[in-house]
């Protein structure tokens, strides 16, 4: 694993506002919704946490701040932490808007958001229920990542379960990507598919320093002293083609072994190791 000083932290001011409106995922149902609706792939996620009535959860990098909102929805006690600045503020006004609409104010509420790094949670031990890492994995170095997870394993109670999930699928990018991208120019798509699939959203070129795969997560998560679950998944392919292109559609994404490189999502749930 490299070094702190080989590796050193994203700095907080490429997060800003634009990214978290026009790149992160879910931005479109953030905007329409105003954060009250979570997207597919938050929703997919969130519900793996199992989350009930009476729990304390915490969501590591809140981003918008709309796990937030949909946690209050449900009487749910969350708290969200991230380093960028203008995330927590984002985060701030969906926690206040939910709150109005509930006729509530902040001092009543079991919620709350703060500035924070993920390596060094300003939270007590064994605190919370379900700790929720979505979309934030591949921001940090494996050195972050690693501390950051030790802490996580620190404010989680015992029964707790730790939920992961991260994109893209390292896999996908390095060997399934090529094969995908070369079928498309045949079919003269090619410029949709450029050769650098961060280049897709080109600002993940700047701020994905550590994608993972099937194996790679789980090696994180036990080096961490988690033991858990980890699987892949794929936005819905609901795509209207022929035969021939449906047929290897259903190759790639539900056979193994080439399902393992062609789904692009990440997905982990995981307690602590006993």
């Amino acid at each position: 694993m490299a070094n702190k000083n080989d590796q050193k932290p994203l700095p907080s001011t490429l997060y800003d506002e634009e990214y978290f409106l026009t790149a992160c995922e879910g931005y479109e149902e953030f905007i329409e919704s105003e954060g009250e609706h979570l997207s597919r792939r938050l929703n997919d996620a969130f519900k793996m946490a199992e989350v009930e009535a009476g729990m304390r959860v915490l969501d590591v990098g809140c981003g918008r701040g709309e796990i937030l909102r949909h946690c209050l929805k449900l009487g749910i006690e969350a708290y969200g932490i991230d380093y960028a600045q203008v995330a927590v503020r984002m985060s701030q006004d969906v926690i206040n808007a939910e709150l109005s609409e509930m006729g509530k104010d902040l001092h009543n509420a079991k919620a709350g958001v703060c500035l924070s790094d993920a390596k060094k949670l300003p939270f007590p031990d064994n605190y919370f229920d379900r700790i929720l890492m979505f979309d934030v994995v591949e921001h940090l170095h494996p050195w972050e990542l690693h501390e950051a997870m030790l802490d996580i394993k620190r404010v989680m109670k015992d029964d707790g379960m730790f939920i992961i999930h991260t994109a893209p699928n390292r896999w996908y990018d390095v060997y399934a990507y090529p094969v995908v991208r070369m079928i498309r120019t045949m079919m003269g798509q090619g410029d949709k598919y450029p050769k650098d699939p961060r280049a897709i959203t080109p600002v993940n070129q700047d701020v994905h320093v550590n994608e993972q795969d099937l194996l790679s997560m789980h090696r994180t998560l036990n080096a961490a002293g988690f033991k858990g679950q980890v699987w892949l998944d794929s936005p819905p392919q609901n795509r209207n083609e022929n035969a021939i292109m449906a047929g290897l559609r259903y190759i790639a994404f539900d056979l193994p072994p080439f399902r393992w490189f062609f789904e692009r999502e990440v997905f982990a749930v995981a307690r602590k190791a006993s």
